[in-house]
């Protein structure tokens, strides 16, 4: 051994401290256990992010994301990604509506500005829509609803839902795609009764409203099954866990 560490220029008390039996780090292992949990509770469709604040909230244990990433490549395990969707085109772009947030999303206050849009969701044998209202002051969900039907009847639930949870705001501006179901004449008189300005996306421009594109970004590929769920109703009670 003494020769062995001459030639290889490796002093003998680091070869010795190499060959001492490592003892296993207990609070890593913990920490890959709840992991590998969380992940399985979500239907293998949490990411790293996500897996970090639920270990952080329900068994209240600091983990960042990046030590929950490291982890989760140890594990073998990835979040899934989900079968796609086809909408049907829309109408004519609408100009007589303005695009008065023109990307401003960094606000000051709560219930300054609302974003809203809808995502689909595949529910055991058909597809289900979601509708939700975000403050972008907390890039919080403070509104939704889901059906069957993009429709404005849709929207609308979340936008009253919204409108009612958060004490009945005034002078609130709500942000959204150019959707039939937010331009359409019954959204725009709920919009009015509850004293809310318009603003709205220009035409095929996601950009315009990206916060509510990361939102469902991150929804269906960190919390959505990728097979989606067995049931409306197994649906609903999952989107209010993340809603809430």
């Amino acid at each position: 051994m003494k020769t062995l560490c001459r030639i290889f220029n490796v002093h003998r008390s680091s070869y010795r401290y190499w060959c001492r039996p490592k003892e296993p780090d207990i609070e890593r292992t913990i920490k890959r256990s709840l992991v590998s949990e969380a992940w399985n509770v979500s239907g293998g469709s949490a990411g790293a992010r996500t897996i970090a604040t639920m270990v952080t909230n329900t068994h209240n244990v600091k983990l960042g994301r990046w030590l929950a990433g490291k982890l989760m490549k140890e594990l073998i395990i990835v979040s899934c990604q989900e079968r796609k969707h086809k909408y049907n085109r829309g109408g004519n772009e609408r100009i007589d509506i303005p695009n008065l947030l023109n990307r401003q999303f960094a606000v000051t206050k709560p219930d300054q500005v609302w974003c809203g849009d809808v995502t689909y969701i595949w529910t055991g044998s058909r597809w289900a829509y979601l509708a939700v209202v975000l403050d972008l002051f907390a890039r919080k969900p403070v509104g939704w609803a889901m059906s069957f039907a993009p429709d404005s009847e849709l929207t609308a639930k979340a936008l009253q839902m919204a409108w009612e949870l958060r004490g009945h705001p005034k002078q609130v501006m709500f942000h959204s795609d150019q959707g039939s179901h937010y331009t359409s004449r019954q959204y725009r008189q709920a919009l009015w009764r509850y004293q809310m300005t318009q603003s709205i996306s220009r035409r095929g421009n996601c950009w315009d409203n990206s916060p509510m594109e990361r939102f469902f970004r991150s929804l269906k590929t960190e919390w959505v099954p990728t097979t989606g769920y067995q049931s409306f109703s197994t649906a609903q009670s999952a989107i209010k866990i993340v809603a809430e």
